[in-house]
Formats: structure tokens, sequence, C-alpha cells
């Protein structure tokens, strides 16, 4: 006996086989992919604004307040002015600090000639400070004498 090939034409339409339409394949294949690029572009987004540096730098003037605040996130927060001689309207330099360590540091050196190492971000968190620029380091400058 020879095999013929079944007519697909003759078949009731409960068994042929069925054609898959493929503009919804298309579609959700395209969402999909859609949905992948919008994850990668806010991840990105994140990252650039919350956690890439965007400089680092040196301030040095006369601390003038640290003080530990917050409602949910406590963070300690400063002010120094932005020169170490008297001046009668000396700039104003906004700080956070995330070490403890360093916050203890600047609590003892108020009132006094520091160097503030810190690293600007684009945009700060709530946990880290209220202002874009963490210290990293402290260094007292003793003031000089001849001025």
């Amino acid at each position: 006996m020879s095999e013929q090939p079944i007519k697909t034409d003759s078949m009731p339409s409960s068994v042929q086989p069925v054609k898959k339409n493929t503009w919804r394949g298309r579609l959700r294949r395209n969402f999909r992919t859609f949905l992948i690029i919008v994850f990668l572009v806010l991840a990105f987004c994140v990252y650039w604004f919350y956690f890439n540096s965007y400089s680092k730098g040196e301030r040095t003037g006369v601390l003038i307040k640290i003080s530990h605040k917050g409602n949910v996130f406590k963070t300690n927060e400063g002010e120094m002015w932005l020169s170490c001689r008297q001046m009668t309207n000396p700039e104003k330099f906004y700080f956070s600090v995330k070490s403890d360590s360093i916050a203890s540091m600047l609590k003892n050196s108020q009132d006094q000639c520091v160097q503030l190492s810190y690293t600007q971000y684009r945009a700060s968190l709530p946990w880290r400070g209220d202002t874009k620029y963490i210290v990293t380091d402290v260094i007292k400058i003793q003031p000089n004498k001849s001025q």
C-alpha cells in the first residue's frame, strides 16, 4: 500500500492545522523588546543621576555648623564659610557627611579652618544626605599667623 498525502480541504475544521496570527506574535515580541529597552534606560538614568560622581574637589573654610538631622533618614549636614579669614559676607558651602568618623572629626573642628574633600553627585538620595556634596575627608588647617 502506498501512502497518499491527506488533503486538508477535505478535513473537518476542528482537525485542520491552526495558523498562528503573525501580527499578534510580532506585537508581543515588539512589546517585550520595548519593555526591556525602557527598563535599561531607567536603570541607566538611576545610575547616572544618583551613583555616578559628577565631580571631586576640595573646599577650604571655617566650619560653622554640623548637625544630625532628618525625618526618616538621619544624616549629618554641615555648613562652612568659604574663607579662613574674617570677611563681612562670606559665601556658605552646604554639605552632607556619610561617615560617622568624619562627622565626629567635624564636630570637634567647629569654628576652625578646615579643608574638606568632597564628591559631588547630580542628585541627592534621602539616606545619603540633603545636598549633592558628600564629604569624604577632613584636614584641619593651622591659620597663618603672619596675616
